[in-house]
């Protein structure tokens, strides 16, 4: 039988009918790991919330069913602890300053606020738990390094980490519950929800609650969650600080 000649071009062939009929192939799948649970975890808890995450909710995102995670993660409680020492693993600590320790520490916990803010619902998560993860361990480390260059007492510096974190856990969480209830409200809603309060409160009898009554027009200046939460921050350090040793 001849040889077709080198130059000549083969002509494109049709599609078999029995050919066409055969259904794509699936999208491999990413190899499930715990990294890849955890990050499923995060993104689900930054764009659904707390209560938007479940074993099952996860299995989902993943494209796989909820037992297939056991093998790595073995409850919704371990998922969490993960989540949260995986964020811990973003705050960096400076090397403690004796000079400058509160000043210091006033950054790690506004470092710490933004990180809580980024992820929606692990300050909820967070809440009567300990971080035993390696970054947690590394930030309770990190933080006992700064109130110990103020040389505060030892029951002191062991407790402050306790305080100070609950603080600035609990005002993300009121953040989060207050978006989650209001979070459509225009700054003009807000603005005029707070004269709202106030008028009623400045209408209160007088010879009842005189000090409300007083105090309406501060109560509610204007200082966002911001200036409300470095008020409440600096109230904290300056405590810290009133329990320094050095003169």
């Amino acid at each position: 039988m001849a040889k077709a000649a080198a130059s000549h071009e083969i002509p494109d062939v049709p599609v078999p009918p029995w050919e066409r009929t055969r259904k794509p192939k699936a999208p491999a799948r990413t190899p499930l790991s715990t990294e890849a649970i955890v990050n499923a975890a995060l993104h689900i808890l930054e764009t659904e919330g707390y209560d938007g995450l479940s074993m099952r909710r996860v299995a989902t995102e993943l494209g796989t069913g909820a037992a297939s995670l056991y093998a790595h993660v073995a409850s919704k409680d371990e998922l969490l602890k993960l989540a949260i020492d995986r964020v811990f693993g973003t705050l960096e600590f400076p090397e403690p300053d004796p000079e400058n320790w509160v000043e210091q520490l006033r950054d790690v916990m506004r470092g710490t606020r933004r990180i809580f803010q980024a992820h929606p619902g692990l300050a909820r998560a967070m809440l009567g738990r300990v971080p035993m993860g390696p970054n947690g361990l590394l930030i309770i480390e990190g933080f006992m390094g700064l109130v110990r260059a103020g040389d505060l007492p030892d029951k002191v510096a062991a407790w402050a980490g306790d305080v100070v974190s609950l603080y600035v856990v609990a005002s993300v969480f009121e953040e989060d519950i207050r978006y989650s209830a209001h979070g459509d409200a225009s700054m003009e809603d807000v603005e005029k929800w707070a004269e709202q309060m106030k008028g009623f409160i400045k209408g209160l009898p007088i010879e009842t609650y005189p000090n409300l009554v007083a105090l309406a027009e501060p109560m509610f200046e204007s200082g966002g969650p911001d200036g409300r939460f470095e008020f409440g921050l600096d109230l904290m350090l300056r405590g810290l600080a009133s329990h320094s040793r050095r003169a």
